[in-house]
């Protein structure tokens, strides 16, 4: 039986190889939440996924939604269901977005006040397209200063998934030129360097401490996530067709994970937060949510 790492592995790989086939893209539909120093949105052609972050100074996107695969937003494994993805066996697999071939999920409900973006989704299988009632996402951002909140909840009404497997907390792609990946651990700051996708290598984990992690560029500013409460990711660089920014093929990827299996009548719901700045105010920020969480 394979290891739930293993499967994560061969999923995040797979999903970036996406890149470099044609994928049909609905026409985009974005909304935002801005505060004067942070600029969040979202695709409401592609289940609400957060596609767009950026000071609002300068509108800079830092992240990467190259395709429907790339957003920060809900994505769930469970057992092998004979579905196949791209000629190659795949598994249950809800995704906010939509499936691989670019059919769009479908928004239930969606919000936006000057204080919060909401959204309800019913996602498809990344694999088959089928639609996901059992797996009815919901999605809550607001702005707290330079700092994003984002809650996600996925409600399980499905057959309990007897396959316990990592699962993102969420998945965050970031634009490529922001290359350096750095946490907490020990005590001290590592400057991790990420692997590169390809020749039969997959993503890498690593452990951390603080619950933060960060991308940055070789000034050390850049994005920074926290999942409180998680000690372990995954991570990897791709460098596609060497296109970089929001729309191109090449990208960082880091995602904080924790092992669970979907099982019916229980939600998974969990709170992360975002950031932009210099290394030394992510770190300062993140810290200041650990003793006033």
């Amino acid at each position: 039986m394979k290891q739930p790492f293993a499967i994560l592995t061969f999923l995040c790989a797979a999903s970036v190889s996406l890149a470099e086939s044609p994928i049909p893209k609905p026409a985009e539909s974005w909304s935002y939440l801005e505060n004067g120093l942070l600029r969040i949105g979202v695709d409401q052609s592609r289940g609400a996924g957060i596609g767009f972050l950026a000071l609002s100074e300068d509108n800079r996107n830092l992240l990467n939604h190259h395709d429907t695969g790339r957003f920060i937003q809900q994505s769930y494994y469970g057992n092998k269901d004979g579905s196949m993805w791209a000629k190659k066996p795949w598994c249950y697999n809800p995704v906010q977005g939509g499936s691989y071939k670019g059919e769009q999920s479908k928004i239930l409900a969606f919000r936006k006040t000057d204080k919060e973006l909401y959204a309800k989704i019913e996602p498809l299988h990344w694999a088959n397209a089928k639609t996901c009632p059992e797996a009815i996402m919901q999605e809550w951002i607001t702005l707290e200063g330079p700092v994003a909140k984002v809650r996600m909840r996925m409600d399980f009404t499905g057959e309990t998934q007897e396959r316990a497997t990592h699962q993102e907390m969420p998945a965050m792609f970031v634009d490529f030129d922001l290359p350096h990946l750095v946490f907490e651990k020990e005590g001290k700051l590592v400057r991790h360097v990420p692997v590169f996708l390809g020749n039969g290598v997959g993503p890498q984990k690593i452990t951390y401490e603080t619950g933060w992690l960060a991308y940055v560029d070789d000034k050390d500013f850049g994005i920074g996530i926290c999942t409180p409460g998680t000690k372990n990711a995954v991570n990897y660089r791709h460098r596609g067709n060497g296109k970089t920014g929001p729309t191109g093929s090449a990208c960082s990827y880091v995602a904080p994970i924790r092992t669970l299996k979907l099982t019916k009548g229980e939600a998974v719901d969990y709170e992360f937060y975002l950031t932009i700045g210099s290394l030394d105010e992510i770190r300062a920020r993140f810290e200041k949510l650990g003793k006033n969480p």
